[in-house]
Formats: C-alpha cells, sequence, structure tokens
C-alpha cells in the first residue's frame, strides 16, 4: 500500500498512528540538524518532522518533489500549533522517507494568490493545477455537474449525447471545420450548440432531454469566452415559457444551496428587455447597485445648449446617471473618463458635481438654468457630492456605452456589496434586429424561436414582433439563454422569408431539419447554459481561464502544447488539402 492515509486528513485523534503518506514537498525548512517537511496532497498539508537519528535522507529533498513518507503522528508541543491549517494540531515524525520522482525548480511557486503572469500559468498548467484554487475550482465545477445532473434525472430528463461531428449550419458565430478523407472535399463542422438535434430529439418523443455539451465557435476570446466551452443544453417538450423559468430557477437554487451553501434570493425578478435597456443600458442587467439610467430630455426641453438642443430635436435622447461619492475626482480623471468614453463611439461625455446648496461643478455650468440643475439630482437621484455622467446622442449609441461606464464604475468605486448575488431573467425581447451592414433583419436570439403570437405576429412591422426567449442574468452576466421554440412548419417559413432565407437557402442549410418538422412535432422549448460561467460566478472570478483544466490565450494559442500548429503534409494530402502561401 503507497499510503495508508491523505495528508489532509489527519487530526488529534489519530495521534499515536502509525502512517503512510505520499504527495509533493511543498515547502522544507532546515533547522539545524532537524529539517521540516510540509507535504501536500489533493486534501491538504501536514507538516513532516525529520530527526537526524533515524537515519531519513532529507537533505536532498527540494520543494516539489514527490516522495512517500512513512512515520507516526504525533500532538504538536503546545505554542507550535498552526491554526491556518486543518491538521495545524499534528505532526508526522518520519521513519522513513522515499523520492517516487525528484522535481527541478518550479517556474513559480504552488501557493494560493501568486503573482505570475498568464501565460506562464497555461505554459506550465501542471504546475499551476497544483494550486489550492484550481484544485478547488475543478473539483467545485465536478460538483456542481453532478448536481445538474442529479437533479434533472430526478425530474424525468434523459442525459443523450449528440455528435461532435456534424453538419455546418453558418449562423452566429464562424464553424470550425474538420476535414472529411472519405469523402474529399467535404467538411464537418463543429458544434456551436446541439440545437437543431436536440429539437428533433423532441421531435422523436424523448421529451426530456439534457447533455453536458461540448460546443466551439470561432470567434475573439475575451475574459468570460473561449474557442470551446461546456454548456447544460436543455429541451422539453409540452411546455410554455413559464414552466421552463420554473424548472430552471429551481436548478440554480439548488446549485447554490448545494454546492457552495447559500440561499439566493427568490423569485427572481422577471425584467422586459426594453425596461432593462431604459434602467440599464444593457440586457446584462447587474442588480447590485442603484446607479440606474435616467432620462433627461423633459430636464433639457427648454435647454439653450446647441448639443443638446440638436440631439433633442433629431430625435436622439439625453441620459444620464448618478456615481454615489464621485465628486472627489479631478479633473484629470474626468478627462480620462470622458476619453474612455469617446474610445467606444461616443461623441462625448458630459459631468455635473452635485455641491451642498444645490449648486453644481461642470464646465457646462453656466448654460444650464436653475430648473435644470435641479432636474438633473431629482432625475438621476443625485446627492450633494455625487458625479453626474451625461450622454447626448441616438439611443443605440447612448444606452450601450452608458451602461457599460456603469458597471466599470461600480466595480472601480467599490460600490458593490460583497457577496451579493441577484440574479434576474430578462423576458420579452425583440426578434428581430436591424443589420445596417447587410441591410436585413437578424434574429436577436436564433431562427427557430417562436414569435410571441404566432405566425400572425410577422405580418406587420418586424421590429414590433417579440420573442419567446428569456436570458438568465447573475450580476451582469449572462448564465443561460433558452426560448420557447417554433413548431410549426408555416411559422418557420415565414420566419425565414422575413430574414430573407431563400427556400433553396433553407433547404441546403436546414433541409433535414425542416424534413423532420412534417412529422407532427411538439410544442417544446429549452436553453443553453454556459456551466464556465456558473463556475465563474460561483468562485467570484471574472477570467474563464481560472475554472478551466486547459484554457487557451486571449490569441486562442494554448501555451501548453504550442496549438494551433502545422500539420505534416502528408496529413493533408490525405485530406486533398494543401496549406496557402503565407
Amino acid at each position: 500500500m503507497m499510503r495508508t492515509h491523505s495528508c489532509g486528513e489527519l487530526r488529534a485523534s489519530d495521534a499515536g498512528s502509525e502512517v503512510r503518506l505520499a504527495g509533493w514537498v511543498h515547502h522544507r525548512r532546515d533547522h539545524g540538524k532537524i529539517i521540516f517537511l510540509d507535504l501536500r496532497d489533493a486534501s491538504g498539508t501536514v507538516q513532516v518532522v525529520v530527526h537526524p537519528d533515524v537515519g531519513v535522507d532529507a537533505e536532498s529533498v527540494q520543494r516539489e518533489y514527490c516522495v512517500s513518507i512513512g512515520g507516526t503522528v504525533e500532538k504538536r508541543k503546545p505554542g507550535t500549533e498552526n491554526a491556518n491549517l486543518p491538521t495545524g494540531e499534528i505532526e508526522i515524525t518520519a521513519r522513513s522517507l522515499e523520492v517516487l520522482s525528484p522535481s527541478e525548480t518550479p517556474p513559480f511557486i504552488v501557493e494560493e494568490g501568486v503573482d505570475v503572469d498568464d501565460v506562464t500559468r497555461l505554459k506550465y498548467r501542471y504546475i499551476d493545477l497544483r494550486r489550492p484554487e484550481m484544485q478547488h475550482a475543478l473539483r467545485l465545477r465536478a460538483k456542481v455537474v453532478g448536481e445538474i445532473r442529479s437533479y434533472l434525472d430526478a425530474r424525468g430528463f434523459t442525459e443523450i449525447e449528440t455528435p461532435i461531428l456534424f453538419k455546418s449550419t453558418p449562423e452566429g458565430a464562424r464553424d470550425f471545420l474538420v476535414p472529411s478523407r472519405l469523402q474529399r472535399g467535404s467538411f464537418y463542422a463543429l458544434p456551436q450548440s446541439p440545437q437543431m438535434l436536440k429539437q428533433i430529439l423532441m421531435v422523436g418523443g424523448m421529451e426530456r432531454y439534457y447533455q453536458i455539451a461540448r460546443c466551439f465557435r470561432d470567434e475573439d476570446l475575451r475574459a468570460d469566452r473561449q474557442l470551446e466551452h461546456t454548456q447544460l443544453d436543455l429541451e422539453l417538450s409540452f411546455v410554455e415559457q413559464e414552466d421552463v423559468l420554473q424548472l430552471l430557477e429551481g436548478l440554480f437554487i439548488h446549485l447554490w444551496r448545494e454546492c457552495v451553501g447559500v440561499d439566493v434570493e427568490q423569485p427572481f425578478p422577471r425584467i422586459p428587455y426594453a425596461e432593462a435597456i431604459r434602467r440599464f443600458g444593457t440586457d446584462h442587467v447587474d442588480l447590485r447597485y442603484g446607479m440606474e439610467l435616467a432620462d433627461l430630455n423633459d430636464v433639457f426641453s427648454e435647454t439653450t445648449l446647441g448639443i443638446f438642443r440638436s440631439v433633442i430635436t433629431s430625435g436622439g435622447t439625453i441620459r444620464g446617471f448618478a456615481v454615489p461619492g464621485a465628486g472627489d475626482l479631478n479633473h484629470a480623471q474626468l478627462k480620462r473618463l470622458e476619453h474612455a468614453t469617446m474610445d467606444r463611439g461616443a461623441k462625448g461625455l458630459a459631468w455635473v458635481i452635485l455641491r451642498d446648496g444645490g449648486e453644481v461643478e461642470s464646465p457646462l455650468a453656466k448654460h444650464f438654468s436653475e430648473r435644470e440643475r435641479n432636474g438633473i439630482a431629482s432625475a438621476t437621484d443625485g446627492k450633494p457630492g455625487d458625479l453626474i455622467l451625461m450622454m447626448a446622442d441616438k439611443a443605440e449609441v447612448v444606452n450601450p456605452i452608458l451602461g457599460a461606464l456603469r458597471m466599470e464604475l461600480a466595480k472601480e468605486r467599490g460600490l458593490i456589496p460583497d457577496g451579493a448575488r441577484k440574479f434576474c431573467w430578462i423576458v420579452d425581447y425583440p426578434f428581430f434586429v436591424w443589420n445596417p451592414d447587410e441591410d436585413k433583419w437578424d434574429p436577436i436570439h436564433h431562427p427557430f424561436t417562436m414569435p410571441v403570437g404566432g405566425g400572425e405576429a410577422l405580418d406587420g412591422d418586424p421590429a414590433a414582433v417579440r420573442a419567446s426567449a428569456y436570458d438568465l442574468v447573475l450580476n451582469g452576466l449572462e448564465l443561460l439563454s433558452g426560448s420557447i421554440r417554433i413548431h410549426r412548419p408555416d411559422i418557420q417559413r415565414k420566419v425565414f422569408d422575413a430574414l430573407g432565407i431563400s427556400r433553396e437557402d433553407a433547404e441546403e442549410r436546414f433541409g433535414f431539419f425542416l424534413e423532420a418538422f412534417r412529422y407532427g412535432p411538439p410544442p417544446h422549448g429549452g436553453i443553453g447554459c454556459g456551466i464556465d460561467r456558473v463556475m465563474m460566478q460561483m468562485l467570484g472570478t471574472e477570467n474563464i481561464r481560472d475554472v478551466v483544466a486547459f484554457p487557451k490565450t486571449q490569441s486562442g494559442v494554448d501555451p501548453l502544447s504550442g496549438a494551433p500548429t502545422p500539420v505534416d503534409p502528408d496529413q493533408l494530402k490525405i485530406l486533398g488539402l494543401r496549406p496557402l502561401p503565407s
């Protein structure tokens, strides 16, 4: 037997026991003739004492050596206990020590909160994974997936795997393509999601399906996005939107209670999309703090300020919000805010600092009437000492920029309560969004979403059509997106017509799917939920790399293996491919 116990499980009640442990040397301290080793395995750390008279050679053992140690559990002397360790009341007096494998000096120390750049961490991910934070993250991830399965299995769902090699059906992000050796010149695509396959499962009468699915999207990486991700994919038949929301709300209440021991506030608020944009500038709503956006058109309806007057006259909007206590920002800091806003596409950013007695400080102060000064404070719920930030432009410019600024300043100013968790549903989405670059309407979710009101809703103005779609957002991060699906071929055809998808194009891209829907599909709906993002929120990290075992850098490179890399020309020849000149 290589070990009788794990390092982290030993306690004072084990004193006197003979044990054999195995793990990595976390620290080594040489106190003259006595050597202290902190031995670490996946369960924790324990102190080992090596006395000079036991014939154990610990002189050559260094950090991250993998060793096996035999010895006796003894209570530490009073006053030498380590209250920071669960094993801090005991130590192991070594009787034997075997080096299972030596280690070179690691590129960074295996400790919590180690200060090392991300590329180094990912290149030596096997060292990084030894750190307690990473071990905890991956174990918690496994527990979350286990609880998802338990919750859904108990409610009659069946876990079904769908193919990784499938047909390319371009929509949304770009596909990753896989050339076929057997069908030269043809390609599989890695799935962006199992969307059509899970709907076909509903046609097949499975009724309640789920999968912990791997999905692939060839898109730019960012802090909450990788080229590949894991999602809870779920679909169920004979349901309306309310049934899906109730099921999923129960799941997230269960996950937070069982996995992190937190009872979240319920029921989750439901916010219509238009209201979310009006109040927060975005549908990625963060309810942990106020700072809601205010309409200021009425306040400036009689303004003498030219830029404000021209925006109102042209049908634009003036909006703003108050940043509590931010009146202490100096002019240089305010200028940086303005430049950052303009980098996002704003024409400018106006600021007002509220002072006592109704006075205001602003480069525009001389243009404000008393009514306008009072109106700014009233509309934004601003108080003396607050900073008011305002923008004037088209609504589609103002809302997202102010929404992003609101979230950034809340973080920078420490205005977010510690440990707050605020779930909310975003509902009543528009079905279509206008794409000015291609001069056409695009679906705001996907073309298989049922319009509210069915096919008749598609007979009027596309901008007025609403989708039976819903997103779940936690603290400003979208966790899942879903909808009630179209189950009627005539309605699906009308959606394709509205999107400018010809019958020939629809047949080429979705023929197999449309064929299935000729055979009595049931009403159905579902969701795709990003498990990586769920883990980010549970662990309080803002980078997806902290919750994935082997992530890639922002440029899509895997520092561990060097992928992507060129392949042997013979491999390409077999596939009927050749590289283009660089």
